[in-house]
């Protein structure tokens, strides 16, 4: 087994603490709003729930939250690109794959683990992996971290997809239309994060790859933090402060999931104008966990993955990236 070190936001509060004279003489600076990106799946439920109680705002005072949801790690690389997006929450591929293009990009926290299932439509025939060989299979977007481990999965199973010369046809849908989808057969199967996995299981469709078996046992980051560095360097005082609230989030999932799912159910309903059964929303946070800690071997094994899976030449070297 790979053996993990992980980074704590104690730790990555006191590097953020520790940053160098320049940052202070660019507090004139400083910012007026904390534009945030985030996306409507239970894998960001510290965004959600965090959202939802007002925490991030109280944390960061008079200065203004701008929250804007994504549907995929694709869309919000291209606005945090764009200096659009201050502070992320995103899938590990998509962080990495900015990293590796260069852009100005920390690694903060994690967020969530596992919390990812591969699901087969009920009537689609599909028992196992291997059942996929000329199937359609929906992921949230190409290059995203779903995709990623999808073809991860291929790979594993003797399989590859169609644009690589083989039988499976990989289709980028939003994981909140994939439902839709299903009921109107335009996917066999699709590889989601939650909750939606989980709403698609209640409606008789068949779980064939669990969060652990989809890769590393469940022992991957589904979502982590991340933030501009030159934001980060111009702006330490809110990045600490945001850090702290995220990390307060995440304490109070794990200490009071009930009320959690409350919150994460609500800001869906917002967000989607879907309100799912508690009960779905109960099994999905069974397969998610929630933490603050980074774990650097994980990163970097989905860097390789990455690279497998075409959306790289090599892979960065992550350590820039973590310690500033």
């Amino acid at each position: 087994m790979t053996r993990t070190t992980k980074l704590t936001v104690s730790t990555l509060l006191g590097l953020l603490i520790s940053l160098p004279a320049s940052s202070a003489q660019t507090a004139a600076q400083s910012a007026s709003t904390v534009r945030l990106g985030y996306f409507p799946n239970l894998t960001h439920a510290p965004a959600l729930v965090g959202l939802e109680r007002g925490t991030f705002q109280k944390a960061l005072g008079k200065v203004k939250l701008d929250a804007r949801q994504f549907v995929s790690g694709t869309t919000l690389t291209e606005a945090f690109a764009a200096g659009q997006i201050d502070i992320a929450y995103v899938g590990p591929g998509p962080a990495i794959n900015a990293a590796g293009r260069g852009m100005p990009v920390q690694f903060l926290a994690g967020a969530s683990e596992a919390g990812a299932v591969l699901v087969a439509r009920k009537d689609s025939g599909i028992k196992s992996y291997r059942d996929l060989g000329g199937k359609s299979v929906a992921v949230p977007s190409l290059g995203n971290t779903q995709d990623i481990s999808l073809r991860h999965i291929l790979n594993e199973n003797d399989l590859k997809s169609r644009t690589d010369g083989g039988t499976v046809t990989i289709t980028p849908i939003a994981p909140a239309d994939v439902l839709a989808a299903f009921a109107a057969r335009r996917v066999d199967a699709t590889l989601v994060p939650e909750p939606w996995g989980a709403a698609l299981e209640a409606q008789g469709h068949k779980v064939i790859g669990t969060e652990k078996t989809v890769w590393r046992d469940g022992k991957y980051p589904t979502t982590v933090l991340i933030v501009n560095t030159k934001f980060a360097q111009a702006n330490p005082a809110l990045v600490t402060a945001f850090l702290k609230a995220h990390a307060d989030t995440v304490a109070f999932i794990n200490r009071s999931p009930a009320a959690a799912q409350t919150a994460v159910n609500a800001q869906l309903l917002k967000l989607t104008g879907e309100k799912l059964d508690p009960r779905v929303l109960q099994r999905a946070f069974a397969r998610t966990r929630f933490t603050t800690a980074l774990d650097p071997a994980a990163l970097r094994e989905y860097a390789a993955l990455n690279v497998e899976a075409g959306y790289a030449r090599s892979a960065p070297d992550l350590t820039p990236f973590l310690r500033k």
